[in-house]
């Protein structure tokens, strides 16, 4: 389903007092200097999508605040999608001060905000995600996770529901009361939801591989994927969902002494991990050069939005890239923007140097930010 943003307002929004946009639907690039507000516009997009945003922020964080606030106050962010052609108003905020949750509106009407998914879907890239290869394994798993939930929203309803039941077990494992009927009720849940999580990045693992194969004419390092968690590699060797929920709930059940004393659970899917290595090299993603630990990743990113875009019934994926161009040589930046209009997505990149967007000049919408500023430029 063609969908773009054409028309975005922020209210109170981080450093933006008011600000509007009209945009015409090609791939954008933000252009400014650093703390001028690009990040920011980023993530007021971000939160056309359930959850908190590329950032992951709270809300008191988002709105504006003076010098010397610990908090800002409320805050909105409106916009005009197509979807086909036909418009539809999305609204999401912070209403009253101390909101623990934000409000959504669908033609100002409120919603719940995962029906956000139903109407934009997003994938982003951010550097934060530079050091996604040597840092943890957390951050690896929440970057597949969102990759998962672009394509399949109801991931993330399960990996909220996994773990909430593993918190609960957890508390009553090491501050009691142990009751054993309560705890197989949350490891029934856990084994449940943790099935559904590990199998849904186990197919989207498998579909990602898939399309990275058909990219060997691009200039973008080929990568082979592999899922390290015991449950995934369940899920990839064709264990049915029945079978893991039966033995991931027997295994947490049995594993409950051992769990008590080290203070965590020590089974499910939240110790899988995801290993990337360049294949041309024969060599992990963590041992490659900046650069191609940021080629690598945005190979997985286009693969993604590729395999979205030809989803028909589905809204179209919009790509939202944080100094991305800046990591990249110029053969590849060209490979790049080259991929975006190819696959006619809407693309926000931004950067501090116009010049990093001479390829796409006359074929995309440039904006300078400054504050809360935005001033449409001449890229004819």
């Amino acid at each position: 389903m063609r969908t773009v943003l054409t028309h975005l307002i922020l209210t109170d929004f981080r450093s933006y007092a008011r600000s509007e946009v009209v945009l015409d639907g090609r791939p954008v690039f933000l252009v400014g200097p650093n703390g001028a507000g690009k990040t920011n516009l980023l993530e007021a997009i971000s939160l056309l999508t359930p959850g908190r945003g590329l950032r992951n922020a709270l809300l008191a964080d988002m709105g504006r605040r003076a010098p010397g606030e610990p908090n800002g106050g409320t805050w909105a962010v409106s916009a005009l999608v197509l979807q086909d052609g036909e418009p539809v108003r999305l609204g999401t905020g912070q209403e009253t001060a101390g909101q623990n949750r934000r409000s959504v509106r669908l033609e100002g009407e409120a919603i719940p905000p995962a029906r956000l998914s139903d109407l934009t879907r997003q994938v982003w890239l951010t550097p934060a995600q530079d050091r996604l290869f040597l840092e943890g394994a957390g951050d690896r798993r929440r970057f597949l996770d969102r990759l998962v939930f672009a394509a399949e929203p109801g991931h993330a309803a399960n990996a909220s529901a996994y773990e909430k039941a593993g918190r609960e077990r957890m508390r009553l494992l090491t501050d009691g009361p142990a009751d054993a009927d309560w705890l197989t009720a949350l490891e029934a849940r856990l084994a449940q939801a943790g099935s559904l999580v590990a199998t849904a990045r186990a197919r989207t693992l498998a579909a990602l591989q898939d399309e990275i194969g058909t990219r060997a004419d691009r200039p973008f390092p080929m990568a082979e994927l592999t899922l390290t968690g015991d449950w995934e590699r369940l899920a990839l060797a064709g264990v049915g969902l029945a079978e893991m929920e039966e033995k991931l709930a027997r295994d947490l059940a049995a594993g409950r002494a051992r769990d008590a004393a080290a203070g965590r659970s020590l089974t499910g899917p939240h110790r899988g991990d995801l290993s990337v290595i360049h294949a041309e090299k024969q060599r992990p993603a963590a041992e490659c050069s900046t650069g191609e630990q940021k080629a690598l990743i945005l190979n997985l990113i286009l693969a993604q939005a590729a395999r979205l875009s030809r989803a028909e019934s589905d809204p179209d994926p919009i790509l939202l890239l944080d100094e991305v161009a800046a990591h990249l040589d110029r053969r590849r930046r060209a490979a790049l923007f080259d991929e975006i209009e190819a696959l006619k997505l809407q693309a926000f990149l931004t950067g501090t140097d116009g010049h990093l967007f001479e390829d796409l000049k006359g074929r995309a919408q440039g904006i300078h930010v400054d504050g809360s500023n935005l001033a449409i430029l001449d890229t004819e």
